[in-house]
Order: C-alpha cells, then structure tokens, then sequence
C-alpha cells in the first residue's frame, strides 16, 4: 500500500470551503459515540457513511440510525452502512470512532478511503498511539507499545493527516442501530503538533455547524490528560467494584484510592510537560457531578467485551517506565483489572449485579 503524506497541509484547497459545502463523512466504528458523531452530521446535510457490523448494520439499514436526544425527541438518520471499509469509497473527513483497541485491526484498509486531502480525527480514550510523534524533546517518535505494540498502526496511519479529539459525551446503544444521547456536548479538537491551522478550525467549524461545543486546543496533549487523569482511575474501579461515578467518589475509601493514583498519573504528566490546570479534588469533584454513571469500562464488563485496559491505565504505566515515574497504585489496580478482564473473555462470561427486589 503506499500512503500519500500530506506535508503541506495549511496550504490544501479544501481550507477554502464555503459554509454551504457538504463534506464526504466516514465513521469508522459507529458504536455510541461514533454513532451519535454521525447522526448528527447526517442530520446537518453531510453525506455520511459508517463502518458497522452485525446486528446494527441489519438495523441501521431497516431503520436508519436512530438518534434519541436528551430532550425525548428522536431522528433517523440516512446513512450509508457497510461492514468493510473498501465499500466506503474516498472521503473528505475519517472519524476513526471505535475503541483504541480496535485500531489495529482496520488501520490497514484505511488508504481506501483517503484522498489526496483527506483528514483523519482520531476519537479514543487514553493515549493515543500517535503521543510521542511530533512531540518534539527528548521521547519524540517514541512508540507506546501498549498501545501500538507492532507499530503497524503508526506505519499504516501518516500522522500528517491525524487531528487529536477529546470525546466528552456519554451516548449508549440501548438496542441495535439505536443511540441515546446521555448527556455533554463537547469534542476539543487539535493539531498533534500543537500548531494551530486552517484545517483544524474548518474541521472545528464543520462540528459546531452540527450542534456539537468544540473548542481547538494548540496543547491537545495536556487535554488527553486532563480526560486521561480520571480515565486513568475512574473506568478500572468501576470494573472492579460495579459502582457508578458518584458512588466511587463520594465513598471515603474509594475517593483516596482514585486520589492516590490521579497523584501517580501527574507525576508522569508533569514530567511530559504537560499542564493541569485544575487540582485533583477538582477533578474528582467534576466527575461526582456526572452522577449515576457507569464507564465505558464497566458497560464493557457487563457486556462481556473487551476493555480499553490499555489505553487507559497500561500506557500510563509504560510512560512512568519511560520517564522513571513510581505508578504502585495504578499497577495494583491495573494487575486486578487486567485478571478479571482476562477472566471473562476466557469463560465467554458477562459480569453483573442483578437487583433480587
């Protein structure tokens, strides 16, 4: 396959978009967020195809996508539906929306959608496979294995195209082709060499066009970790412990515990350059506010799939490696998650707590 690099993207003709042009918009994993990302710009106009499987392509293709909004109203979205990415055709705009997981696995069909001045967002939790490039400093190009361990992605995958994003949102799947929007708004989008450019305001701009709050970050890495900072802690104690946000941070004994490895993931962070710019009661306090929410991991768990274990807990470990950063709380939590997760994939098995009222 050979990859076209755009090395001089501030200059592409697409910068040029009128507001009136609708964009070529391909989902790449149309799960909650995914989901929701494309019915929104499939409802503002956009020609929007998506990459689904199973259950949900058969539905998506009866029905539409379906979109249910907070406020009770509902949409169904148009859009065309494939289970392989060669279907798809080029595109202006790549939304790579699935879980960092499951990158890997389609980073090698990719090139059928990309044009010459083809964009890709990439839309994760955790660290991002791309971290160390255009970093700059001392780690720059460094590869984070548990994220990339072959480093096929980062081969595969010009990081002259890629745009970091900041997921916000809380969407599920209550059935298949269905998406219930939770609750936020709001996808920060950046350059991953801090650089602030036309593209990534057009692209900014294509977002707040389809109702979505997104600011641009010239430092994306500092907002990976302000997410990264309760991801970190937050989605492996749910796991383990079944509880919701709030319950995790308003129980004493499980507040101090996310406390003490939010202080390990800063360590790393601030060793990285990295700002936080608020304190970690702060940030603990924030993710109270959210209220009765299950994690992506815990919906995992109780689903029987696969976790982001990696992206979210065991990159920060290798970075502490990297950066001769102590992580004994975060690798205590990261050991018990990774054996129940192990577990469950193992035994084919689901884990949940049944009300017996």
């Amino acid at each position: 396959m050979a990859i076209v690099h755009l090395s001089r993207y501030d200059s592409r003709s697409y910068f040029s978009l009128t507001k009136d042009i609708k964009m070529k918009i391909s989902v790449i994993g149309a799960g909650a967020i995914g989901g929701f990302l494309a019915a929104r710009f499939a409802q503002h106009g956009h020609e929007v195809s998506i990459l689904v499987r199973g259950k949900n392509l058969q539905a998506v293709r009866a029905n539409g996508l379906i979109l249910q909004n907070t406020d009770g109203s509902s949409y169904a979205a148009q859009v065309h539906a494939s289970d392989k990415i060669a279907d798809l055709g080029k595109q202006d705009v790549v939304i790579l929306a699935m879980k960092a997981h499951q990158v890997a696995a389609v980073a090698a069909d990719i090139h059928h959608l990309v044009g010459e001045e083809t964009v890709i967002i990439t839309a994760q939790n955790g660290v991002p496979w791309w971290y160390f490039q255009k970093h700059g400093g001392i780690y720059d190009g460094k590869r984070i294995e548990a994220v990339d361990p072959d480093g096929s992605i980062s081969a595969q995958l010009d990081n002259n195209r890629l745009i970091g994003t900041i997921v916000y949102p809380a969407c599920d799947m209550p059935e298949p082709g269905v998406i219930r929007h939770i609750e936020g708004n709001k996808f920060t989008l950046g350059e991953i060499d801090g650089s602030d450019t036309p593209r990534v305001r057009m692209l900014a701009d294509l977002f707040r066009k389809a109702g979505f709050k997104t600011p641009v970050t010239t430092d994306i890495r500092s907002e990976i970790w302000i997410k990264l900072w309760g991801n970190v802690c937050f989605n492996p104690i749910s796991a383990l412990t079944h509880a919701t946000l709030v319950d995790i941070c308003e129980t004493p004994a499980t507040r101090e515990l996310a406390a003490k490895m939010m202080a390990e993931a800063q360590a790393i962070g601030e060793k990285l350059g990295v700002n936080f710019k608020v304190s970690i009661a702060q940030r603990i306090d924030g993710a109270a506010n959210v209220g009765k929410h299950k994690t992506s991991m815990l919906q995992d768990i109780e689903a029987g799939r696969p976790i982001e274990l990696e992206a979210l807990v065991g990159s920060v470990i290798e970075m502490g490696r990297i950066t001769s950063t102590p992580t004994p709380t975060i690798d205590a939590v990261y050991a018990l998650t990774k054996l129940l997760s192990t577990t469950v994939q193992e035994q084919h098995g689901q884990l949940r707590i049944s009300s017996t009222i």
